[in-house]
């Protein structure tokens, strides 16, 4: 019984200093919030360009890099836990592909384009898979003179998003938008029905940053991006006849829904425009966070004050 409370006040000793001591995994609590913002490089993995072989679905292998475009986020994380937090995200940036850029005959011949703005709303929940955080004597903690300060962190993430997208192709020198167009009978007679232009999403990722000083973090986060729609770029199916395009829809319509200038034969009516499999997309972005834990421990806690220390 002796050697049964022996262990239990001496794991209490160390649970209460593992709670008061800053240089403990309980640094956490000093960093519960961030606000996070930064930019980027896109890649699209879809349909039409990529390289100069035949495609591969979903692959990192497939990447088009004369096509790379940017992107811009913003967003707040807040961490509840020392391996775990949630962040929700805005990504705004910019997707392209091209069949004239790559040197497989039949998506060359095809000669299809697009771009498209991708706006993207996420929440993600993130695992830290290690964290490095010391805080030392610039936080004027008592004790802690002459340590010097770390928070490196690596961390994976996954969630849940939306997002907006608008394709358009060049047309007469202007960017027209290609969803109104119908440029495969969408909602014409023996056509598939009319897309929308928004799609649920699954983001996979990971991230790893440091600390500048007490309140700024840079990183570096790679994201990839499963979508449920196949028509970011416009191209799902077969080819609708051009004709009727013409007739029902415009000029425009015939020309950007078969573009070919070569091997004609191989886009007739009905025969295979997309792969009928959904889109995907990535991008790497240069992070900065600002923490906005900090200033509000530093103003409760001189009303925390127990026996010399400091609760959380």
């Amino acid at each position: 019984m002796r050697y049964l409370t022996g262990i239990l006040l001496l794991l209490t000793g160390f649970s209460y200093a593992q709670h008061t001591n800053f240089n403990t995994q309980r640094n956490w609590s000093l960093n519960k919030k961030e606000i996070v913002f930064g930019g980027g490089a896109t890649q699209f993995l879809g349909d039409l360009g990529g390289r100069s072989q035949v495609g591969k679905d979903y692959s990192l292998a497939d990447v088009d890099w004369p096509s790379t475009s940017w992107n811009a986020t913003a967003g707040f994380r807040f961490r509840f836990h020392p391996f775990w937090s949630t962040s929700t995200m805005l990504n705004v940036g910019m997707l392209k592909g091209d069949d004239a850029l790559t040197n497989e005959i039949v998506r060359n011949s095809r000669n299809l384009h697009f771009k498209s703005i991708i706006i993207e709303l996420q929440q993600r929940i993130e695992l830290i898979l290690f964290a490095n955080e010391k805080f030392g004597a610039r936080y004027h903690v008592p004790g802690l003179k002459g340590m010097s300060n770390h928070n490196e962190q690596l961390y994976l993430f996954t969630g849940v998003g939306v997002s907006y997208f608008n394709p358009k192709a060049m047309y007469n020198g202007s960017w027209t938008e290609l969803r109104p167009l119908k440029t495969e009978g969408q909602g014409l007679v023996g056509g598939p029905k009319e897309y929308l232009p928004v799609t649920a999403t699954i983001p996979f990722g990971v991230g790893f940053k440091m600390g500048l000083n007490r309140m700024w973090r840079m990183g570096i986060e790679a994201t990839y991006v499963k979508t449920f729609s196949d028509y970011i770029d416009d191209v799902h199916g077969v080819y609708y006849d051009a004709s009727e395009l013409a007739t029902q829809v415009g000029a425009e319509s015939a020309y950007l829904s078969n573009p070919a200038v070569q091997n004609t034969s191989w886009f007739a009516t009905g025969q295979q425009r997309g792969d009928n499999e959904n889109d995907t997309y990535f991008y790497v972005n240069i992070l900065f966070s600002r923490n906005i834990t900090y200033k509000d421990y530093a103003k409760s806690r001189r009303s925390n004050k127990w026996r010399g220390r400091y609760k959380f």
